[in-house]
């Protein structure tokens, strides 16, 4: 029973979004080739950005298009913002998963910044269990080249990433322990947190 309302719960909250991943529905048969191709999607945006030669802000709005088109934004917004999001009105939890993309694609589009010049290369994909690993190598000008690894499941009816590992490190989990920090230092104050976010990054 529990599990049934954290499931409806996630429903309600996100319009739709990850709702087969909880709820159970049958995925669509993705394979290693169709998550590799994702990823080679994402990667060849992000090159061409990088290397664009384009103004800050011209690359942050196109990082977060990115984001947005590839990345199962809602599903990551739940994960890391974790227990409130039970307790938070859908209202609040839109409005929290539209600031979390805008801030994760500021932040993040800031360290790209740092590749420009450099390449991100598709090294192959396979199964872990009901999703997919896509490993990708780095390789900066003037720095050992190094791992980053996006997890691909289409069991919210597209096929989307919905964790990165940088190095091994989660940016789910990584960005879990700073989103529920900044909540902490808000006593809770979800509305406090999303504007916020909305300006930071």
């Amino acid at each position: 029973m529990a599990n049934d309302l954290t499931r409806r719960r996630f429903l309600a909250v996100t319009g739709g979004g990850t709702v087969a991943m909880l709820a159970g529905a049958p995925a669509l048969a993705l394979n290693s080739a169709q998550a590799e191709h994702l990823i080679d999607q994402v990667v060849a945006r992000i090159n061409s950005v990088i290397n664009s030669g384009g103004s800050e802000g011209a690359m942050l709005a196109e990082f977060e298009r990115i984001f947005g088109d590839y990345a199962d934004v809602n599903f990551i917004a739940f994960k890391t913002l974790g227990p409130p999001a039970r307790s938070a009105t859908n209202a609040q939890m839109q409005a929290y998963s539209r600031a979390f993309q805008g801030y994760m694609a500021r932040k993040y589009g800031r360290r790209f910044r740092e590749f420009i010049g450099g390449r991100v290369e598709v090294i192959e994909a396979r199964a872990v269990k009901s999703f997919f690993e896509v490993k990708t190598l780095t390789k900066l000008r003037g720095r050992a080249p190094f791992d980053v690894s996006f997890f691909v499941s289409d069991k919210s009816g597209r096929s989307l990433f919905f964790d990165m590992r940088i190095e091994g490190i989660s940016l789910v989990n990584s960005e879990a322990t700073e989103i529920r920090a900044m909540l902490d230092r808000r006593r809770g104050d979800l509305d406090q947190m999303i504007n916020d976010l909305t300006r930071a990054g």
